[in-house]
């Protein structure tokens, strides 16, 4: 299986159409797992992700937590209003005491546009960007892409219109760089 060479994903618009077909044709190939009696294969064994979400979240969150027990990642659930955020410490020193706990992943979702960029260059684990204010939500246009392409069998050709408000969209502006 051909691997993704970026240590991150922050963004559907630093992706070319060869690595965001790569994720696409990952995901189909685990999509089975949740049909099996057994939903868990060893993909992710010994790898630890942390959920760090700033903001709500039911189905982001959730999907990622069970994303990674389906793969066998041990999981870290922070909530941020649960934390020392709410007195008074920054996301820089959150993620800098998560990094000392060894993690690999962090699941990342915060109200600043451009977050997980800023602490993108500092981190010894991996960001994955699971919202960032209006900026981007590239994991939900990667599931909008995948859903159109099981729906439809392929994006070629197809003209999708994007509803809603647009300009503050984190979705929507995936969803574009996606299609």
């Amino acid at each position: 299986m051909r691997k993704l060479r970026k240590k991150n994903l922050l963004s559907l618009e630093e992706l070319n159409i060869e690595e965001i077909e790569l994720i696409l044709q990952t995901a189909n190939s685990f999509k089975e797992v949740s049909t099996r009696s057994v939903k868990k294969v060893p993909t992710l064994r010994g790898q630890t992700i942390a959920l760090v979400f700033f903001e709500p979240s039911t189905r982001t969150r959730l999907s990622f937590e069970l994303a990674a027990k389906r793969l066998s990642a041990d999981i870290l659930n922070i909530n941020a209003s649960a934390s020392s955020v709410k007195k008074g410490e920054t996301l820089k020193d959150t993620l800098k005491n998560i990094a000392a706990m060894q993690v690999d992943i962090i699941v990342l979702r915060h109200c600043s546009g451009g977050a997980p960029y800023a602490l993108s260059n500092q981190a010894n684990f991996s960001i994955i960007n699971a919202g960032d204010g209006c900026h981007e939500h590239p994991t939900q246009g990667l599931l909008d892409v995948f859903t159109i392409r099981e729906k439809k069998g392929s994006i070629k050709g197809l003209k999708v219109a994007i509803i809603g408000d647009i300009a503050h969209s984190r979705v929507a502006r995936s969803n574009i760089w996606a299609l």
